[in-house]
């Protein structure tokens, strides 16, 4: 296989690599360090980063140039990340929407319902949440009891959602309810977009260890949604949905991006740290964990390329989808924990600690490094689909 990049793309890469140092403030360091500590400015911030990348028409650039992307090639959008890990750039804050909603709507949208919703996915206008999990449906999504009810020209929504990301920000969300109670479980489920002003929500953002908000319970008394915002046919659902997770579970390219990210400046930290008197890095073992590192993002870094060739080769993901998750969230964690070995006593300093060697954020990486393993189908999910789609191996009993 050649890893090699056409002209063409290496002036691509150029042009990314210069606009981030351009857009990018003088004294940025990295979206742990740089950005604002209050979660509404922080936002608000992000939001007006994603408008200037949106202005560039780099927002979504695979979308097709008639929904306001820049139909760019899939190698286009690996070598964009790539440069956003190199300028340790901030994240895209309405990424649910670009990633998840828009491909979704792509496929099974109305071109009224395109023509309505994605062009302002894309300039931030609107930040989506997914109304997917609930307490007693994680895993096993299916089992989700969140009721609607045809009501006119509406449905009527009642029950919970829980782990809604940006669920506090959100402008929209777009959410599975069950439209027929007594289908299988499979079956009888509808896919619809809810308006988060609408009267009757009620969210509840939820503090995790880290001390940050990122998620929230969303509470649904009798919420109306108009028909005209349902995705593809009532009580079929759970195809669109299977649209949407195959997209989530194929984000490789940002995550390519935070473990390149993370390996570099893991480099930077066993520099700048000492360790009996001499930098970490000329200790011998910790400098081999530190390559350990470097190898585990390279290997991720082909595979995510061997992934994206299949696609671009046969047009639908392959099994590395899975592996890849797999590898990233346990490479992750090795990562931090190693970062944390690195500060030694140091690794107990919060942010915003006097004396927190950059300003705590490998303390923060390492805490969010936890939830990696459930987010996006956890660990135990992802092994089975591998040992059976994969592998071929029989279901366990």
């Amino acid at each position: 296989m050649d890893f090699t990049f056409t002209t063409e793309e290496e002036a691509f890469r150029k042009e990314v690599k210069q606009w981030f140092k351009k857009n990018l403030p003088p004294d940025w360091v990295n979206p742990e360090v740089s950005l604002p500590e209050d979660h509404e400015e922080r936002f608000e911030w992000l939001c007006s980063f994603q408008r200037k990348l949106f202005d560039k028409g780099w927002s979504g650039l695979t979308w097709p140039e008639e929904y306001g992307g820049k139909g760019a090639t899939l190698w286009e959008q690996v070598i964009f990340e790539e440069e956003m890990a190199r300028a340790e750039a901030p994240p895209i804050v309405g990424r649910s929407g670009i990633a998840l909603l828009g491909p979704t709507l792509m496929h099974h949208g109305t071109e009224e319902q395109k023509k309505r919703f994605l062009p302002k996915i894309l300039s931030a206008e609107e930040i989506w949440c997914q109304g997917f999990s609930e307490p007693n449906a994680g895993s096993d999504l299916a089992s989700l009891n969140t009721r609607a009810v045809r009501d006119g020209d509406d449905y009527v929504l009642n029950g919970q959602k829980i782990w809604t990301s940006n669920a506090h920000f959100a402008h929209w969300c777009f959410i599975l309810v069950r439209t027929d109670p007594d289908a299988p479980k499979h079956k009888g489920i509808s896919f619809l977009l809810m308006d988060m002003k609408s009267p009757g929500i009620t969210i509840k953002p939820l503090v995790q260890m880290t001390g940050s908000v990122e998620f929230g319970e969303v509470y649904l008394d009798d919420v109306r949604v108009p028909v005209k915002n349902l995705i593809g046919e009532e009580n079929k659902g759970w195809y669109t949905a299977m649209t949407t997770l195959g997209y989530e579970r194929g984000r490789m390219a940002s995550a390519l991006v935070m473990m390149q990210q993370n390996a570099a400046r893991l480099v930077e930290l066993a520099k700048k740290t000492t360790c009996m008197g001499r930098p970490a890095i000329e200790d011998s073992a910790m400098r081999q964990k530190v390559a350990q590192a470097h190898i585990e993002a390279e290997v991720f870094r082909l595979t995510t390329y061997r992934g994206i060739s299949r696609i671009i080769r046969e047009g639908k993901p392959g099994p590395e989808n899975s592996v890849l998750k797999l590898f990233y969230t346990d490479k992750t964690q090795e990562m931090t924990e190693t970062a944390l070995e690195i500060e030694g006593p140091f690794s107990v300093l919060d942010r915003g600690a006097e004396r927190a060697i950059d300003n705590g954020s490998w303390q923060l990486q390492f805490l969010k490094a936890r939830g990696l393993t459930i987010a996006g189908g956890t660990s135990e999910i992802l092994k089975n689909v591998i040992a059976e789609r994969v592998l071929g191996l029989p279901k366990g009993k």
